[in-house]
């Protein structure tokens, strides 16, 4: 198994240890916690799951927000060896519930204004024997054991796993083109990688930076945003528990004054649209974008208006964080920049030969310390994205001549709005509930902005009509209001192949002419 290791002692003990115990960890709506009251609360999470039964390798489903017991749980799991599996707060219950129970989840930690999903959850998860809500009082859940938080007041130090770089770290579940979202197996030794490389090398992190993050924790992207980031070098990451709108994160550009701002093109482009003004970004050394492509104009405007460096990358939960980025001074808009040093990226063709001539297609490949060593009880989609170290992206990509890199779509029909991955099939299926629909099929389309969002093209029901309003209505009951429909198209019949599979491609090019 190699050294011993634990991504959590590295991320805060060694800190504490060499006396910088003192500096401030987090912030969180106006209240400071160093890294020596982080530790201690790591600890105090250690010492609870251990009055819960749960030990090395167990599974802790995490519907926390972005709030101070988030990274107390997540790191005290990984402390004790156990394994955090932070999910969405912007998911339904019956979908938290399906993951829970694909990762034989032992506990349940969940922030209090969410507390509705735990009953579901537990429901659905039979594995699940604890439930610990983040709040100071709260009714039983039926059927199963109820702690609040508070209830754990035992912070004196706690031991360290006898883990190594190569042990299972934590788990972060990603959406498939059908059925459940994968889980995806990151190793303690990850997260120290993409500081060492992204972190460092690209935006040059230190102990005097605060970021702020519009991605949450539970992201990839928002992971290494607002915790592995600040935490690798003794910085300050500031913590937002609330969705995030231009309005409230312009209060916290203001009153934080981060140095770092981290944020999706959805809600660059956003803040442009709120007419979000340079002075807020005073305190910004730059805009760091991922999550979906950046369209140039987009780019050029908001480093336009911010005074700032506007740096596109791409990365994905299997990688963990951004592998090719632009570098501030070297910004060419439109594009993903060039590989982040500690990774190697190529392009294949559709018979795996690399692609050597400049401003050709190919599918993108990565390899790096930091990408997932697989995912969970999903032997066959692993052996199809993982190979030998590599990553197989899903991306279609060029290389300009002088190594700069532009995407141009992906080879299967996922959809990535406002940052985050939408399955087609899964928004298809709430829509043939409807009373009125009798065949759904879902493309992604682009806005004015040149950012994807979902459309879906419906057929009624022999004697129905479609009415977008009742539609409407029904996904925003059934669905998390990112995988929503932005338009409803009613058409007599959907294109179809002679085995009867939807040619989305016909779609799309119907929304284009």
């Amino acid at each position: 198994m190699g050294d011993r290791y634990n991504a959590a002692e590295w991320l805060v003990d060694r800190h504490v240890g060499a006396g910088g115990g003192d500096r401030v960890a987090f912030r969180c709506r106006g209240e400071s916690l160093s890294y020596e009251a982080l530790l201690a609360e790591i600890w105090r999470a250690q010492h609870a799951l251990g009055a819960l039964g749960v030990g090395e390798g167990d599974r802790v489903v995490m519907v926390v927000r972005d709030e101070l017991a988030f990274p107390a749980w997540f790191l005290g799991a990984m402390r004790s060896g156990a394994v955090p599996v932070p999910l969405s707060t912007m998911l339904h219950s019956a979908d938290l519930g399906a993951i829970a129970a694909d990762a034989g989840a032992k506990a349940l930690v969940v922030s209090g204004p969410d507390v509705a999903h735990a009953g579901p959850i537990v429901g659905t998860a039979s594995t699940i024997a604890h439930v610990v809500v983040i709040d100071e009082d709260v009714e039983p859940i039926t059927g199963v054991d109820t702690h609040t938080w508070s209830a754990f007041t035992d912070s004196s130090e706690a031991p360290i796993a006898g883990t190594a770089r190569d042990s299972n770290g934590f788990w972060l579940y990603s959406s498939g083109t059908t059925g459940l979202p994968k889980g995806v197996m990151h190793r303690h030794g990850n997260p120290e990688h993409t500081a060492k490389t992204y972190a460092s090398s690209v935006i040059d992190m230190g102990a005097d930076d605060r970021t702020l993050s519009v991605a949450k924790l539970f992201f990839a992207y928002g992971l290494g945003n607002s915790l592995t980031f600040p935490l690798a070098f003794g910085a300050t990451a500031i913590l937002n528990p609330d969705p995030p709108t231009p309005a409230g994160v312009l209060d916290l550009l203001r009153d934080e004054q981060p140095t770092m701002f981290f944020a999706a093109p959805g809600f660059v482009a956003a803040l442009l649209d709120a007419g979000a003004p340079a002075e807020a970004f005073a305190s910004v050394r730059a805009t760091v974008t991922a999550g979906e492509s950046l369209p140039a104009d987009l780019q050029r405007r908001f480093a336009e208006r911010t005074g700032r460096p506007v740096l596109d990358g791409i990365g994905t939960t299997e990688a963990l964080h951004i592998f090719m980025s632009n570098r501030p001074g070297h910004e060419r808009p439109g594009t993903s920049g060039t590989p982040v040093e500690g990774y190697d990226v190529e392009l294949l063709d559709e018979h795996g030969a690399e692609v050597v001539e400049p401003d050709t297609p190919g599918y993108l490949h990565v390899r790096g310390a930091s990408v997932a060593t697989g995912y969970w009880q999903r032997p066959e989609a692993t052996a199809e994205a993982f190979s030998h170290g590599w990553l197989r992206t899903g991306d279609v990509y060029t290389r300009s001549a002088d190594g700069y890199y532009t995407f141009l779509g992906r080879n299967n029909d996922m959809i990535k709005a406002g940052g985050i991955w939408v399955s087609p099939a899964e928004v298809e299926s709430v829509l043939i509930e409807h009373p009125d629909v009798l065949e759904a099929a879902v493309v992604g389309d682009r806005d004015a902005d040149g950012l994807e969002t979902v459309v879906a093209f419906v057929v009624p029901r022999s004697g129905r009509t479609i009415d977008a309003a009742s539609i409407e209505a029904h996904c925003r009951e059934r669905m998390a209001a990112f995988k929503r429909p932005r338009r409803i198209v009613a058409t007599d019949v959907l294109p179809k192949t002679a085995t009867g599979k939807v040619q989305r491609y016909q779609l799309r090019h119907q929304l284009t002419h």
